[in-house]
């Protein structure tokens, strides 16, 4: 039962995030809106632009000094694998950090990280991710 209320109270958290986001970019983007239910590709639209964001929170960076960028869950691709997302804006618990998804990818190949496998706080399935230091992933944001 523990997982199952760190998984919502997680799901909630990230929801406020993603709001908080929106109302950002709806200062300059009235038109923006978020993606109602489940769509891998990105949380956030912007028509004036043709753009899809993802956000992300990792509050827990605030901790271990890594962003978890996940690249795989429960063996199949995920998050970056699968953003078709324009910006990804990551929530560090303090403030938000905007890059272009093509920056991240830049990060880890620039720097040969390698993937983990690990199960999350909350998780029942493992799951892939680059656990990138933020004084490196933060060099590469707009």
């Amino acid at each position: 039962m523990k997982k199952y209320n760190s998984f919502y109270k997680d799901l909630d958290a990230g929801i406020t995030v993603e709001l908080e986001v929106l109302n950002i970019i709806k200062q300059k983007y009235p038109k923006a809106y978020k993606i109602d239910g489940y769509f891998s590709g990105y949380d956030l639209f912007v028509p004036e632009l043709n753009i899809g964001i993802e956000v992300k929170s990792d509050k827990k960076s605030l901790e271990t000094g890594n962003i978890v960028i996940e690249i795989e869950f429960n063996h199949r691709p995920s998050a970056l694998s699968v953003s078709t997302a324009k910006y990804w804006v990551i929530y560090d618990g303090i403030s938000y950090h905007w890059f272009l998804v093509e920056r991240i990818k830049d990060c880890i190949f620039e720097n040969k990280l390698k993937a983990v496998e690990f199960i999350g706080n909350g998780d029942t399935k493992s799951k892939k991710a680059y656990l990138i230091k933020k004084s490196i992933l933060y060099k590469y944001q707009e």
